[in-house]
């Protein structure tokens, strides 16, 4: 998972490494000969005393042999002289390791005006920096972009459980997307996942449009032993889901999740019916279903449908599959939208509700994807 990305971002680590080490280099080869003549006790021979070169290769291994006691105590502290030094970063320093950023951003299919702001963040983060030429330059970097990403994407978070138990029930649930991108399969997880949290649940065969829409929801609904409200294919989709309502409510059910027709948003017909939908069941939530791997055409997709039929939050498919992580990190920004759940395989139980730690965890590398 996003293995693309972390790959990327060692071209920022490396330019940001490559920045420090110029800044302090300067410095250091001033301070440090100022230590090459030693006592006159001393026994350290002048093509023995340690240069810059050094003393920072020393630091990388363990000394292997016994070295005299005066030679000994003269490295510890030239080592202590250079590795203690500090350097502050301002904007120039940071406009090469920045521009190497945003490429990786945007070759990992963040998109545009999210790239920038990630890129502001970090800056904000590192410019006035402190930076010891002795700590980790690539955990400066990586701290600097987990903490912007971070912002980024708690900046709409929703916690699907806490709206969920503070709603009106029946809480009426609508998603919506284009053909292709599971839909169909994720309503049966968001299924199971609220019957995991002690939710009762009525499945709307509301895609009345598509072949076997409505025996694949039926298949769904068998496995999870779920009551699934339907009518013939061509039906009017806005009564279905309305019967399904009607019925949550005769048998106290929970929650209502309906399916929709895939489609695009250039397709007038379909947009027109969807708004009608809406204005008939008056869905508490509609969620936009899109698969992850579509990078930014994900991202366009949702931004569009946002225009037309206002969605609540997404839920990205595939989340397992895709290699580069743009749309998960770009499509709250773009829409403005929570991200819900992200798909990251095949089964029922592999639905992930959205976190921001748990996505950034993963997209640096730091936790198991």
């Amino acid at each position: 998972m996003f293995n693309r990305f972390k790959e990327k971002l060692a071209g920022f680590k490396e330019a940001l490494s490559t920045k420090v080490i110029e800044k302090v280099g300067a410095k250091l080869e001033k301070q440090v000969p100022e230590a090459r003549e030693p006592p006159a006790n001393n026994e350290v021979t002048q093509k023995e005393v340690p240069t810059l070169h050094s003393v920072l290769e020393s630091s990388k291994s363990e000394v292997q042999t016994a070295k005299p006691k005066n030679r000994f105590s003269f490295l510890e502290k030239a080592k202590s002289l250079v590795f203690e030094q500090e350097v502050i970063l301002d904007e120039h320093d940071l406009e090469e390791p920045l521009w190497a950023l945003e490429m990786a951003l945007l070759e990992s299919d963040v998109a545009l005006p999210v790239a920038e702001e990630i890129v502001k963040e970090v800056k904000s983060g590192l410019v006035g920096a402190k930076k010891k030429i002795g700590a980790d330059t690539g955990r400066l970097a990586e701290d600097a972009l987990r903490n912007a990403l971070v912002n980024l994407l708690s900046r709409n978070h929703l916690d699907f459980d806490e709206y969920i138990a503070k709603a009106e029930k029946p809480v009426k649930i609508l998603f919506v997307g284009v053909n292709g991108t599971g839909k169909t399969t994720s309503i049966a997880k968001v299924a199971r996942y609220l019957m995991d949290h002690n939710y009762s649940v009525v499945l709307a065969a509301g895609d009345t449009f598509r072949a076997g829409a409505i025996e694949q929801l039926e298949v769904h609904a068998d496995n999870l032993g779920l009551k699934v409200v339907k009518h013939k294919t061509g039906g009017d989709p806005a009564a279905v889901i309305f019967d399904a309502i009607e019925y949550a409510k005769a048998h106290n059910k929970d929650v209502v999740l309906a399916d929709t027709a895939g489609r695009l948003h250039t397709n007038i017909n379909l947009m027109d019916q969807m708004r009608k939908i809406v204005r008939v069941t008056k869905p508490d939530l509609l969620i936009f279903v899109d698969e992850a791997i579509a990078g930014n055409d994900a991202v366009e997709r949702a931004r569009l449908f946002n225009e037309s039929v206002p969605i609540g939050g997404s839920i990205l498919t595939k989340t397992d599959a895709d290699a580069k992580g743009g749309s998960a990190i770009s499509i709250a920004y773009i829409t403005g939208k929570p991200v819900l759940f992200l798909g990251v395989g095949q089964t029922y139980p592999d639905l992930v509700k959205f976190e921001p730690r748990w996505l950034v965890d993963r997209l640096m590398g730091e936790a198991e994807a």
